[in-house]
């Protein structure tokens, strides 16, 4: 009998995903209606379908450069400087990633020393705090709360730096609680990481999905900021490619050459296929993206109306992503138990706010990348359920 067959010690205290475990427990119900995975229900467009056609037919098939085609890093380069008015190097100050995911974790894994501590969201997405345990980093947690409309406090952030502080995680519009920051408050915590002396990973995935007028302003191109922050981003949300697994970081060639490092170990390379899908997603049109939002924008509404006509639940309307984070505590069962209710009940499967973080407890999230038939069948079957509770 093998006596050492027992995971690493690094993995103590490290969880499943609750979005993962949510969505395995209904993997086999055919009725289900699935309000828990966060990503679009739409078809990439056409173009982008064709191109991935087109590289497979023409043999494009073979490994790639490491930190991405060439065309693709080029296309990159020139979004940025549209989108934020900032200059990266192609060959130098972007990597082409397995989506924003391994993007965030070789981040952690570059940058993290044992000890060190890392500032971050809770409520966050599921991946930071894990992550940054696996590498030996200490998670430290900002509040964000409804009363603030799940927006980071200044003086809260401030508190939470001491010596050790080394990364701060920013994710806006923000995944669950579809926060969006403003121009000002997005400078006020730039203002801090440049006083501090903070690395910051600027998650910023949901940047084109944003409504009511809003609008998405990059970290990266504060006064101070372009030299200390990374900035993550990935074709996944925009362009509905989730299975494709395409993800990009802007930085530094500093920080850049830490990722790469890393990258280059845990892949050879990203799917080349996917990697001509992304560069026809970039240089094709951009419509797509604007009818998607429209959409989610109409579901949004829905959602959040039914939401609030509901006894005991309590709705805020999210300015981004495409997620509603209701608080369900007068229901008087933990965010985990009206989870499995909603799904033993009404076959809806949504994410408990613990999923999230220790404060996200008392909330659920449901994502609205769903048709707005199903989303109407669900709150029917989700006002049902709750009546029957009451």
């Amino acid at each position: 009998m093998v006596s050492n067959l027992k995971p690493a010690e690094r993995l103590k205290g490290i969880k499943p995903s609750g979005i993962r475990r949510f969505f395995a427990l209904t993997d086999k119900k055919s009725q289900t209606i699935y309000l828990s995975v966060g990503e679009p229900d739409f078809t990439p467009p056409r173009h982008i379908l064709d191109a991935c056609t087109k590289a497979a037919l023409e043999g494009k098939t073979h490994y790639a450069p490491t930190n991405g085609i060439a065309e693709l890093r080029e296309e990159l380069t020139k979004k940025a400087a549209s989108d934020y008015g900032l200059t990266y190097d192609p060959a130098s100050e972007i990597l082409v990633t397995i989506g924003a995911t391994e993007a965030i974790f070789l981040a952690l894994m570059s940058l993290v020393n044992p000890g060190d501590e890392v500032i971050t969201t809770d409520p966050g997405f599921f991946l930071y705090a894990p992550g940054i345990r696996l590498v030996g980093g200490v998670p430290v947690s900002i509040p964000l709360l409804e009363k603030n409309d799940f927006k980071p406090s200044i003086d809260d952030v401030t508190s939470l730096i001491t010596k050790r502080s080394r990364v701060i995680i920013l994710n806006f519009p923000n995944n669950p609680t579809g926060a969006v920051l403003s121009y000002d408050e997005i400078a006020a915590l730039a203002k801090v990481a440049v006083e501090h002396d903070l690395i910051v990973i600027s998650d910023e995935v949901y940047e084109k999905i944003i409504y009511d007028g809003a609008k998405h302003y990059c970290l990266a191109a504060f006064p101070g900021m372009r030299e200390r922050t990374l900035v993550v981003n990935s074709f996944s949300k925009t362009y509905a490619m989730t299975g494709m697994r395409l993800g990009y970081v802007y930085g530094p060639k500093e920080l850049i050459a830490a990722l790469w490092l890393v990258h280059q170990y845990v892949t050879a390379c990203v799917d080349t296929v996917a990697q001509y899908a992304a560069l026809a997603a970039l240089r094709g049109p951009q419509e797509s993206v604007s009818q998607m939002v429209r959409e989610f924008d109409r579901r949004r509404r829905l959602v959040c109306k039914r939401l609030n006509e509901i006894k005991g639940i309590e709705c805020g309307i999210p300015k981004g992503a495409f997620y509603a984070f209701p608080n369900i505590r007068a229901l008087g069962k933990t965010s985990e138990a009206f989870a499995e209710f909603l799904m033993k009940e009404a076959d809806v499967a949504t994410v408990p706010g613990s999923a999230f973080g220790s404060r996200g407890e008392g909330y659920i999230r449901i994502s609205y990348a769903a048709a707005y038939e199903q989303l109407v069948d669900a709150l029917d079957r989700i006002e049902g359920a709750v009546t029957k509770l009451r």
